[in-house]
């Protein structure tokens, strides 16, 4: 059998793993990985097209293909099989492997809170993603289930890339309304809050905590090392091709096609990029000083 991955993901961490689990599960399945590159002056319509006269047997889309209709209706007009990954909303008749974003970016502002932080700020993620929305959502939900207003001051649109962070997190630092911590939608992001924070003096954790998503190798290769959302990228990348050669081998037999939507579980990493917040001493007034005196 021949699998075709094709990807256009701004975030090499991301892809990186997302490749090594497709290779490693392809290995192990007999199957001919065939991967592909959507570039950004080619239509995702003739990158499909290519992938299919090719002799791709079916496809894996991850992000941001997932959501992209230009994409999912050229694999429906070739007849492909196929599974999204990490998408935020699956679509009707495709199978998927995801977690779920929501609940995910909602246990991490929690945990914020729990430090004792109040002025979190957030970092957005692609709005051409269906999982930016779910965890925009998610930390929403979880400010406002304990009364805290979100306003626009707050929230900085990013693009899932590292440059995107930069100018996210510097907007956030040097607005009016000073963030205690900051929450990127993806790990790319955090790492590069963390940089910013760096430049202007602010010590990660004790002045200004930062918190990921993705648990993706700059996690771990930046300092302080970063406390993040684990999404099991890897694991979802061997799901995909194992759900994607059961469609196929189904279709070859004359079987009717089946839709499996497989929700992964993820997980709340806490390293040295978070700590509890401590409040600022109050200034003694000079009234306090005078009955000292």
């Amino acid at each position: 059998m021949h699998v075709g991955l094709l990807y256009s993901n701004p975030s090499a961490a991301y892809l990186s793993e997302f490749l090594v689990g497709s290779l490693e599960q392809s290995s192990l399945s007999g199957c001919q990985l065939v991967i592909e590159k959507c570039d950004g002056g080619e239509s995702e319509r003739d990158a499909v097209q290519r992938l299919a006269a090719g002799g791709i047997d079916g496809i894996v889309l991850p992000p941001p293909l997932c959501d992209s209709e230009e994409t999912l209706t050229a694999v429906a007009e070739a007849g492909l099989p196929a599974v999204v990954v990490a998408t935020g909303r699956p679509g009707m008749g495709l199978s998927a492997v995801s977690i779920n974003d929501f609940e995910a970016a909602r246990a991490m502002t929690r945990h914020l809170l729990a430090l004792g932080h109040t002025r979190i700020a957030f970092i957005n993620g692609h709005p051409n993603q269906t999982a930016s929305e779910q965890r925009f959502r998610g930390y929403v939900v979880g400010m406002t289930e304990v009364g805290l207003a979100v306003g626009t001051e707050q929230v900085a649109q990013g693009y899932f890339t590292y440059r995107s962070g930069l100018e996210a997190a510097e907007s956030l630092l040097k607005s009016r309304w000073k963030p205690t911590a900051i929450f990127a939608s993806n790990d790319d992001m955090a790492a590069a809050a963390e940089a910013v924070a760096h430049r202007m003096g602010l010590d990660v954790p004790s002045e200004l905590s930062i918190a990921g998503f993705d648990d993706t190798p700059i996690a771990t290769t930046v300092w302080p090392e970063l406390t993040t959302v684990r999404q099991p990228v890897s694991v979802m990348a061997r799901e995909s091709i194992t759900l994607l050669l059961d469609q196929i081998r189904r279709k070859r037999s004359g079987a009717p096609p089946q839709t499996v939507q497989r929700l992964l579980d993820f997980s709340l990493i806490e390293r040295g990029s978070t700590a509890p917040h401590k409040a600022k001493p109050q200034p003694r007034n000079r009234a306090s000083k005078a009955r000292r005196a």
